[in-house]
């Protein structure tokens, strides 16, 4: 299970990490979209109980992974958007923490998989 727990938060970091960059930035591109979906997909896969059904976080547990993945994505994220103009402290300014984890919880829940992205 910790392991699980390991690999939802790591892609977790990646999904945040290219959605504060589109919002920060106002823009996408066709990798940051690439990057969205694939690690998406891989924390559905990973969530997903195979043999009992269901998932193995719930829907608040996932809210309280991405909101602890948060901080590293912001950090990795102020090094490459706008070349690394902004620190992390900057960056958090121009961007809605709770509005990038919704919209990554929408995702990954399939309610917005056509909102990805644009």
């Amino acid at each position: 299970m910790l392991d699980k727990l390991n690999k939802i938060f790591s892609f977790g970091v990646i999904l945040l990490l290219h959605l504060i960059k589109q919002v920060a930035e106002e823009r996408t591109t066709r990798f940051w979209e690439t990057s969205i979906l694939n690690a998406v997909k891989q924390i559905q896969r990973t969530n997903q109980r195979r043999k009992a059904g269901g998932m193995y976080l719930t829907l608040q547990e996932l809210q309280d992974t991405l909101e602890d993945a948060y901080d590293s994505a912001l950090r990795q994220a102020a090094l490459e958007a706008f070349e690394g103009r902004y620190d992390a402290a900057e960056l958090k300014q121009r961007v809605n923490q709770k509005a990038v984890i919704n919209q990554a919880i929408a995702l990954i829940v399939g309610s917005e998989t056509d909102l990805a992205i644009g």
